[in-house]
């Protein structure tokens, strides 16, 4: 599974040329995400921070609803940075940063909005995390994000990893990542320990679109390929055994085909929490 520091490097790289399908994997989820940010965003004015923003999406879509709101978007990938920026070149209130989320809060504050689209799992140590980011909010302060459910729960992970290696993914509890935010309660515990009151959790199931067009099969493979937990057990393979995994990927992708589109089942829990 992907670590933080990865993002600096090729997987970065990796997601910022496959930003568009992407996007479009999170697009059911972005919705309900967008709304709860909007809702939670001060009244008039003031700075919101985008942990881990990646090519933007997130920060675009609260920049154009609030113009009034000064809108940063943090992350460690320089290539996904060049995308957020070119796509939100011309916004007056909206900026990228490079570099740590933590650093960049502290640089801000107070910061009356934190959000994050999937970015907050891969804190080195989320008390720490969750404890500095209270520490630069505002008063009243809000934090609004989405993190992954438990992985039997997001087909696109466990089962097609199950179709290239012949088991799930190690579950691996806790630990920095895509599901280190699982348990319900454990964030819970994270988020009171630190200070971050009134927090509210929701369970979130929506379709995450792996391919889709006239060959929907064939673009979800190419994708699946490149973005995901099976991406670097395919490529680990020799070519033989990889051909045959990407049939397998194929048979399982024709399976949750819809019309035009695969869309596998996901998810998420959507937090929100007040400093």
């Amino acid at each position: 599974m992907t670590e933080a520091s990865d993002w600096t490097g090729r997987v970065g790289d990796v997601w910022a040329a496959e930003w568009r399908r992407t996007d479009r994997s999170f697009g059911d989820l972005a919705r309900r995400l967008d709304a709860a940010i909007l809702a939670a965003a001060p009244r008039a004015g003031g700075r919101a921070l985008d942990i881990g923003c990646g090519a933007g999406a997130t920060s675009l879509a609260l920049a154009a609803a609030r113009p009034d709101i000064a809108v940063t978007g943090v992350d460690l990938s320089a290539a996904l940075l060049d995308v957020a920026r070119e796509r939100g070149a011309g916004r007056a209130n909206l900026a990228f940063v490079e570099g740590d989320a933590l650093a960049a809060a502290a640089a801000l504050a107070p910061v009356d909005l934190f959000f994050s689209r999937h970015g907050v799992m891969f804190f080195a140590d989320p008390a720490a995390g969750f404890a500095a980011l209270r520490a630069a909010a505002a008063p009243g302060g809000r934090l609004v994000f989405s993190c992954f459910r438990a992985l039997a729960l997001n087909a696109w992970a466990d089962e097609v990893v199950a179709a290239v290696s012949g088991s799930p993914p190690e579950r691996r509890d806790g630990a920095p990542g895509p599901f280190a935010f699982a348990d319900e309660d454990r964030v819970a515990e994270l988020l009171g320990e630190v200070g971050w009151r009134d927090a509210r959790v929701e369970p979130v199931d929506y379709r995450w679109r792996a391919g889709e067009g006239d060959d929907p099969v064939a673009d979800a493979l190419g994708f699946l390929a490149r973005i995901g937990p099976a991406a670097p057990l395919l490529r680990a393979l020799p070519a033989a055994e990889r051909e045959a995994a990407l049939g397998r990927i194929g048979t399982l992708c024709a399976a949750h085909r819809h019309g035009h589109a695969i869309d596998f089942p996901a998810a998420a829990w959507l937090w929100s929490a007040r400093a």
